[in-house]
């Protein structure tokens, strides 16, 4: 009876000690999300080129995901060829809203690859879900704030005249948001994002439609970040020159410069 107990519990340590080198093992071994920016008004590798617009992919997650597709689709292709991005690799394609800066590039992608769901705001005409129909696409509108994959999430419609959607993923650091031109307004959409998930911004990147913005109210935004806690900001497109240099100089070296080319990881 005393070599059965004794048995149980050297089986019991081997049991938790593997348990716990394989917990380390995949600590170390766990996969980085990137987001790799593919269209953008600037210009971050050489050899890639700059147009108004915004697209970026998303990997190293449950789906492989387009954010947005620019303007012109030779320039969106041509980005893809120098960044290594293959259009057959995504699985899920996002557009934040009906604007051609960020929908101009879908059909290319859907002529390389119909094999997607694409996911609109709701209040898309319904002649454009029939394109993207008619490339054998799977359509999905977005309304309400819904989960797209593991970890990864949309703020669902938002705003009146330009209604737009964000995409939020959630990292180890925090959330990290993904704006296509911010025309509901950044901050509401960053109050959305800690409403929906109930954490704080981490990082927040993509347009944020402030070139029109004075200096104070731009004092004014950047001190509504600061309080929600956001950590780092990527501000490009249509941000805007002036409010580009303000978050520069309120961020510091927790500005992360944007541009065609350049990977996020998280």
């Amino acid at each position: 009876m005393r070599f059965c107990k004794t048995m149980v519990i050297v089986l019991g340590m081997m049991i938790v000690l593997a348990g716990t080198g394989t917990n380390s093992l995949a600590a170390k071994t766990g996969t980085d999300i990137t987001v790799t920016i593919i269209y953008d008004n600037y210009v971050y590798k050489e050899g890639t080129k700059a147009d108004w617009g915004f697209s970026c992919m998303i990997k190293g997650i449950e789906k492989t995901i387009l954010f947005d597709t620019g303007t012109k689709p030779d320039i969106l292709v041509h980005n893809m060829k120098i960044l290594n991005v293959n259009p057959n690799d995504t699985q899920l394609v996002v557009i934040s809203h009906n604007h051609h800066d960020h929908t101009g590039g879908l059909w290319a992608c859907l002529e390389k690859n119909p094999h997607v769901k694409v996911f609109l705001p709701y209040s898309f005409p319904n002649t454009f879900v029939r394109k993207v129909e008619g490339y054998k696409a799977k359509v999905v509108t977005v309304n309400q704030p819904m989960k797209l994959c593991k970890n990864v999430f949309l703020t669902g419609e938002m705003g009146n005249r330009t209604i737009e959607q964000s995409l939020i993923l959630e990292t180890d650091k925090g959330l990290v948001l993904i704006t296509g031109c911010s025309h509901p307004g950044i901050v509401n959409i960053l109050k959305k994002a800690m409403e929906i998930r109930r954490k704080k911004v981490f990082m927040v990147f993509g347009g944020f439609h402030l070139i029109d913005k004075s200096e104070d109210e731009l004092k004014e935004i950047i001190t509504q970040f600061k309080e929600l806690g956001v950590s780092k900001v990527g501000a490009t497109h249509c941000t805007g020159e002036k409010a580009i240099k303000r978050f520069k100089d309120a961020y510091g070296k927790n500005y992360v410069d944007m541009g065609v080319g350049k990977v996020l990881k998280f």
